[in-house]
């Protein structure tokens, strides 16, 4: 009997040995392979991430999640967004890494206990992808304002 796993990041309990990150590239390839699967592209990189949150340095969560709020709340698209802030966000500009490092890892300060992660949406199948993405977009957000992880405050928002 195989013994079940569990990310040690998003606490989801990996089924049939695929980790969280053989997922992730499943829906990378189905996005390869169906150029209309895009449209949600940047929502489905956002969740992943905002569930992994050690893959982000504290500033790199912190942008990740005011995006989501951007793209959720106020319905800004991903074209608007890399026009406006493409060039302050490119490497060369900015002071602060995207990508965690050794003295910067993204974390919660509260528990999250997420009610849709990125199995979920393979699980509803290739044909469901656009609405499963944006179902867990929507969770995701929730979940974090819930749980006083958000953040997202007026300080933020001049910032952005």
């Amino acid at each position: 009997m195989e013994s079940l796993r569990t990310c040690p990041q998003c606490g989801e309990i990996w089924q049939d040995g695929r980790t969280c990150q053989d997922v992730f590239h499943q829906m990378l390839s189905w996005e390869a392979e169906d150029p209309n699967l895009w449209e949600v592209h940047h929502l489905m990189v956002l969740c992943y991430h905002l569930q992994h949150p050690g893959y982000y340095s504290q500033e790199g969560l912190r942008q990740a999640k005011y995006l989501l709020y951007e793209f959720l709340e106020v319905g800004v698209p991903p074209q608007q967004i890399r026009r406006r802030d493409g060039r302050k966000l490119a490497s060369q500009n900015r002071k602060w890494k995207i990508k965690a490092t050794d003295k910067s890892r993204g974390s919660y300060p509260n528990e999250i206990r997420w009610e849709m992660v990125a199995q979920d949406v393979v699980f509803a199948g290739k044909n469901n992808y656009c609405h499963s993405v944006r179902k867990w977009a929507k969770t995701t957000y929730e979940i974090l304002k819930a749980t006083n992880n958000f953040g997202i405050n007026s300080q933020t928002k001049q910032q952005n």
